[in-house]
């Protein structure tokens, strides 16, 4: 199968694989249809999961192969070393300036950003996603861009694995605003159609320009770090539910590890 995809434009391979794992966002949403409510433990654990997945992606999906980008286009261990490095600074850089300024709310620790009050809860909340979603489709987007099909292949599948607890997640929490079911469901899938865009944009800068790659790769891997750390886990650890979100990150970073092993 994967010798099959290798005549076909990494523009649409990441367009595409980045497509299917941001509608995993509407898939995982899903069971709100006969669940209306889930345990804050469940939650914790589900959010833990998927910071768990990202948190794997980053380190071997992301990270390693940017390494190896740069030494073999540049030729030293510490100049390699030191250029991902620099795209993962310019990487978190991007999205704490995105959080900054871009008005969001979160379920657990509520608004940030410039001015939440313009705007109603829900778009708040839809930013706030979608702010978290953008990196995780550039990071595939990077991947197929590379040429690395597995590569970008074991990406795409570990962003949909996280993104399926994230749409529960979201819908649920729409749910008890008083939103209707569709309408969460609805909401939930749209904040996973960013990803396309960000896949997009992910594999035209990386297959135009070959040196670019140890960036690309770096600078998703900034962004999603920066997710992890300032959304994720301490969405995940603000209720008392740190040991659970704990277990979550745990399975989630060995499921992804495998499947990176095995597919990539």
């Amino acid at each position: 199968m994967i010798d099959s995809l290798g005549s076909a434009s990494p523009l649409y391979l990441g367009f595409i694989a980045s497509l299917a794992a941001g509608a995993a966002t509407g898939l995982g949403a899903l069971p709100v249809i006969f669940i209306r409510n889930i345990s804050g433990r469940l939650q914790g654990g589900l959010l833990g999961f998927g910071a768990g997945v990202m948190l794997a992606a980053t380190s071997f999906s992301l990270i390693v192969p940017a390494v190896d980008a740069a030494y073999t286009t540049y030729g030293s261990k510490s100049g390699a070393a030191f250029i991902v490095g620099a795209g993962m600074f310019i990487g978190a850089m991007f999205l704490w300036l995105s959080d900054k300024y871009s008005p969001h709310e979160h379920f657990i620790s509520g608004p940030e950003g410039a001015n939440p009050k313009n705007l109603k809860r829900v778009w708040l909340f839809i930013i706030a996603i979608t702010l978290h979603n953008f990196p995780e489709g550039l990071a595939v987007g990077v991947g197929f861009g590379s040429g690395d099909i597995s590569n970008g292949i074991a990406l795409a599948t570990g962003v949909g694995l996280q993104n399926l607890p994230e749409g529960l997640v979201v819908a649920v929490a729409l749910l008890g605003e008083g939103y209707s079911v569709g309408r969460s469901l609805l909401i939930a899938l749209l904040t996973g159609l960013v990803e396309p865009v960000g896949g997009l944009i992910g594999a035209g800068v990386v297959s135009l320009a070959a040196p670019l790659l140890p960036w690309g790769l770096g600078f998703a891997a900034g962004a999603m770090l920066f997710v992890i750390s300032d959304e994720i886990i301490p969405e995940s650890h603000r209720k008392g539910i740190e040991k659970e979100a704990t277990v979550g990150v745990m399975v989630g970073f060995v499921i992804m590890m495998f499947l990176d092993v095995t597919l990539g």
